[in-house]
């Protein structure tokens, strides 16, 4: 089995128009004929020609594209616009004359679509906010307008600041890394293994208090710092009934989706706690204003939709059947599956375009290979 790869690389999800894709098509059209026809001189065959022909003067990567990008838009699993971008994919094989196979790929529980979603603080130098939330993470239940606090680092302070966590939005240490906070079970007793590690420094660390503060004419001993995890009285603090979590992001924001549970939620354990990945400018902007104890709140209007499953997915394959070696076989293929904070155009719409547009030509220009043609649409 011989196999080409996909020579559009992935870099995002922005709309890009992949530099000279007239050239990258004719290229790619010559070397899957190549494998495919073996024709020793490919400018005398008839057929080679008027694929790089049409591939030149009618190409029509741009347009599968924009479908994809712009009329679907970003296509996770287990997303209803995952599901039609299968169905469409499949509807252009039919439509040039292509075999088509369709095979399952996996499922998921439960489907999650996207809404719009808002966020704005709300004070005298308030701004509307920038922000995203990973695929499979909660909605707001409406608008929600609460205050704000800086997560508790030990269970002193988390007792302390028990009865002001209803209602509030709670700033985490940890950076986002795009990916939605883990509340697995395994991930909550990893937290509370932390947590009483630093109930030790904690303890620690009063006792160096007290000891710089009657050895005030002696150098002040360094406070021992916490052990690191990603919201330590996360369960404890959903329970309290916070808003939700809100984590500094860089930018461009990182978006991405819940690795750990996506596939363990159901709808009777849906998520409840909004998990935002806020502009890191505009993160350092509240903290300091939570810090410095300014009255000001914080509203978010999110919209994550989801729905009962379970929700499969699907590699698309088109095949052109080989006339000497129909069991030998040239693959080509992109992935459909796409994050869903953008379009998905170039993580892989390109790819998935690309070779959409190789199908197309072959199929149309009356091509008849010598091996087996697939052109694999996969997640």
């Amino acid at each position: 089995m011989k196999i080409i790869s996909n020579i559009c690389r992935t870099t995002g999800n922005n709309l890009l128009i992949p530099y000279n894709m007239k050239r990258i098509v004719s290229f790619w059209m010559t070397a899957v004929m190549a494998v495919a026809l073996a024709v020793p001189s490919m400018a005398q065959d008839k057929t080679v020609k008027k694929i790089i022909e049409t591939g030149k003067n009618d190409n029509r990567v741009m347009v599968h594209e924009n479908h994809l990008a712009n009329y679907i838009g970003g296509r996770p699993v287990g997303s209803s616009a995952l599901t039609h971008a299968e169905a469409w994919v499949k509807e252009q094989f039919e439509s040039w004359g292509l075999e088509v196979m369709v095979q399952e790929a996996g499922e998921i529980n439960v489907g999650f679509d996207r809404g719009p979603w808002y966020g704005r603080m709300l004070s005298e130098d308030g701004f509307p906010l920038h922000f995203g939330t990973p695929s499979f993470t909660a909605p707001t239940r409406g608008k929600q307008t609460g205050h704000v606090l800086v997560e508790p680092h030990s269970r002193r302070e988390f007792e302390r600041m028990k009865g002001a966590l209803k209602g509030a939005w709670v700033l985490l240490d940890a950076p986002s890394t795009g990916m939605a906070i883990d509340w697995s079970e395994k991930a909550n007793q990893d937290r509370a293994e932390i947590i009483k590690q630093n109930e030790e420094i904690d303890r620690q660390n009063m006792e160096i208090r007290r000891y710089n503060m009657t050895h005030r004419d002696e150098t002040p001993k360094e406070m021992l710092p916490y052990k690191q995890v990603t919201a330590p009285f996360y369960k404890e603090m959903v329970e309290a009934g916070v808003l939700g979590f809100i984590r500094s992001a860089a930018v461009p924001l990182r978006i991405m989706y819940d690795r750990a549970n996506c596939y363990n939620i159901t709808m009777e354990n849906l998520p409840t706690v909004c998990d935002i990945c806020l502009d890191e400018a505009q993160f350092k902007v509240i903290k300091e204003k939570v810090l410095r104890k300014d009255i000001f709140q914080l509203e978010f209007d999110i919209r994550n939709h989801f729905y009962r499953g379970p929700v499969k997915y699907h590699n698309i394959i088109g095949i052109i059947r080989g006339s000497k070696y129909p069991n030998e076989y040239v693959l080509t293929g992109g992935h459909l599956d796409a994050y869903d904070n953008g379009t998905g155009a170039v993580d892989d719409g390109n790819g998935a375009s690309l070779n959409l547009e190789v199908a197309r030509l072959l199929a149309t220009s009356g091509a008849k290979p010598k091996r087996s043609i697939m052109v694999c649409i996969w997640l």
